[in-house]
């Protein structure tokens, strides 16, 4: 029988335990309950190419009025997923309300995660802290689950050499994804007078750069959170 207090939900929950401090300290406390989990969001994984690493469901978005936190199952690095997972936590504090403008990016900063907020990296800081809370907890229980050919082409063992060959069946029983589905890309520069400013396009050319908005500043896409 298997040690549910082991499971990957189990450590999600343990983390967010750790962080809840933090985010009552700033005045954005966590909602008393929370379901974690490991999976595909609503919105599928992005795509071949495009990876998105977490996503929350509002209150209203559930059943039972919990926000719902998904990690991506394609992720296994201990310290990463805790930086996602609080990225997402910000959403559930917020219960989604903003998107990764006013509210969100206001904790987000105060928590030591940085700019562009789709992807909200760790401060130096913070990743150390992170790195120390990966200790505290132990190695994430996850095995990264490889969704798309094309990047388990780009990953490397730990020793440093390519992946071995694939056989060339699907990795999935799931649908092929859309090639060309169009994301949707925005100014976020808040002092910036085409802020909100939107356009759509493909992974295909995000992969070569991101649009610029009309006054000169990288557009962001939220298919990275």
């Amino acid at each position: 029988m298997s040690d549910l207090s082991k499971t990957r939900e189990a450590w999600l929950h343990k983390a967010a335990e750790i962080f809840r401090p933090r985010f009552t300290e700033i005045g954005m406390p966590l909602p008393e309950k929370l379901h974690l989990s490991v999976g595909f969001g609503p919105d599928g994984h992005g795509g071949e190419n495009a990876m998105i690493r977490g996503v929350c469901i509002s209150r209203a978005g559930s059943a039972d009025g919990v926000n719902h936190i998904y990690i991506s199952p394609e992720l296994d690095d201990t310290a990463v997923v805790l930086a996602v997972l609080m990225h997402e936590l910000i959403h559930a504090a917020d219960d989604c309300q903003h998107g990764h403008r006013g509210a969100f990016a206001e904790g987000a900063t105060r928590l030591g995660l940085m700019s562009p907020m789709t992807t909200a990296t760790p401060s130096v800081e913070l990743a150390a802290e992170l790195m120390t809370i990966a200790e505290t907890l132990g190695d994430y229980p996850h095995g990264k689950v490889l969704i798309s050919r094309d990047r388990r082409r780009k990953l490397v063992d730990p020793s440093g050499a390519p992946m071995p060959p694939m056989s060339e069946g699907p990795l999935s029983s799931g649908p092929k994804k859309q090639s060309a589905r169009l994301l949707k890309a925005s100014c976020m520069q808040v002092d910036c007078v085409a802020n909100g400013y939107t356009v759509r396009v493909t992974a295909k050319w995000l992969k070569i750069g991101n649009p610029m908005c009309p006054m000169g500043h990288p557009m962001e896409t939220d298919e990275a959170a």
